[in-house]
């Protein structure tokens, strides 16, 4: 039976997977801060799906909690087979309105634990022949969108160069690049979602199902959904200056409230 850990786990995209995962039979490292929540989560998965659930609490934001989930993915003799970087959240306000503290600590857990973990999974995959590792980014990375943007697009990069160099190895990498997703990511942030129109919205089982297929096909970039397929590809072709603008008033009319 192989072993999926997943951080972020207790809740949205994170959960998600676990759900997915569980069902389909795989034994999980659930990582979170929340002990509470994360225990509640694995004795539902265990009763659910009979399968094995270890609890790992763990701040990401922090050099203690990187760390510790870093040497449980080196463990060569309960080794994970799946990485799922999910762990992320998002800063409410503009550049200057949001305290550096808090932009330093989101490029700690979208950018660094990303970095230290890809690592330290993909070292003990590569020996074995076998593994996957999928970060979770965002549509955000195809878009000038201030400190949460540009590190999503840093995961986006990252994950597909090092698909390329590990390619041949057994070991696949794949950056997820969803939407808005019906999670708590908005309400943790104190982000307003009630202007967001309907169509916009992903459901977090969807997207998981559909990075999964995705990921089983050697893809190293998955953009769930063909709408936002369609929106990041105009993206692409659009002039940067004009997708600022169009960014800029987007988040006035999407955005925070």
């Amino acid at each position: 039976m192989t072993t999926a850990l997943i951080t972020g786990a207790t809740a949205g995209i994170g959960a998600a997977f676990a759900r997915r995962l569980a069902a389909d039979g795989h034994d999980l490292v659930l990582v979170a801060r929340n002990d509470e929540r994360l225990r509640v989560q694995a004795t539902e998965l265990h009763d659910r799906h009979g399968i094995e659930a270890e609890v790992l609490v763990a701040d990401l934001a922090t050099d203690t909690g990187i760390e510790a989930v870093a040497a449980r993915l080196r463990e060569r003799k309960h080794p994970v087979d799946l990485l799922v970087n999910n762990a992320g959240f998002g800063n409410k306000g503009r550049f200057l309105d949001v305290p550096m503290a808090d932009e330093l600590r989101m490029l700690t857990v979208h950018c660094e634990a990303v970095l230290r973990l890809t690592a330290a999974a993909a070292e003990t995959m590569r020996e074995r022949g076998r593994g996957g590792v999928v970060n979770v980014a965002s549509v955000a990375a195809f878009v000038p969108h201030g400190t949460y943007g540009a590190s999503k697009a840093w995961v986006a990069q990252f994950t597909q160069g090092v698909a390329r160099d590990l390619a041949g190895t057994g070991v696949r990498l794949m950056a997820l690049c969803p939407g808005f997703v019906r999670t708590e990511f908005h309400q943790r942030a104190g982000m307003g979602t009630d202007n967001i129109p309907n169509w916009m919205w992903l459901d977090a089982d969807k997207v998981v199902a559909e990075a999964l297929t995705d990921l089983s096909r050697g893809k190293s970039l998955s953009i769930p959904d063909p709408r936002y397929k369609a929106l990041t590809g105009a993206a692409k072709l659009l002039p940067r200056g004009l997708m600022s603008g169009i960014t800029s008033r987007s988040e006035r009319k999407y955005g925070p409230q």
